[in-house]
């Protein structure tokens, strides 16, 4: 029984220090095909990543609107962003301004 408890114990201390060191949370894909985010809107929740994996042979980025953020994602790779902070960001392809997505955080 006290061995139960200290790997109990144990297990909540590591779970305290990892919430404390803002351990990333999920990683949520968008598909970019055929000039177009897929999903174009997501909801994801603080600490999240949104991986954009490009199956274009062209070039995209994901940027928002008014330019807090810039992403380029290669053709035929992927790149990554985490999202910390509650909110709506409306973005889109600098190359392809056609191309646009919404992203809700939300806790």
């Amino acid at each position: 029984m006290r061995t139960l408890v200290r790997h109990a114990a144990v297990l909540l201390l590591l779970q305290i220090a990892c919430a404390r060191a803002g351990v990333a949370g999920e990683i949520v894909k968008v598909n970019i095909n055929d000039l177009a985010f897929s999903p174009a809107e997501i909801t994801i929740t603080p600490g999240d990543t949104i991986e954009w994996v490009n199956a274009d042979f062209i070039d995209h980025t994901a940027t928002a609107r008014g330019g807090s953020w810039d992403v380029v994602i290669t053709a035929g790779k992927s790149a990554q962003r985490q999202f910390n902070k509650p909110g709506t960001s409306i973005y889109y392809c600098r190359f392809h301004p056609s191309m646009t997505g919404v992203i809700h955080v939300r806790k």
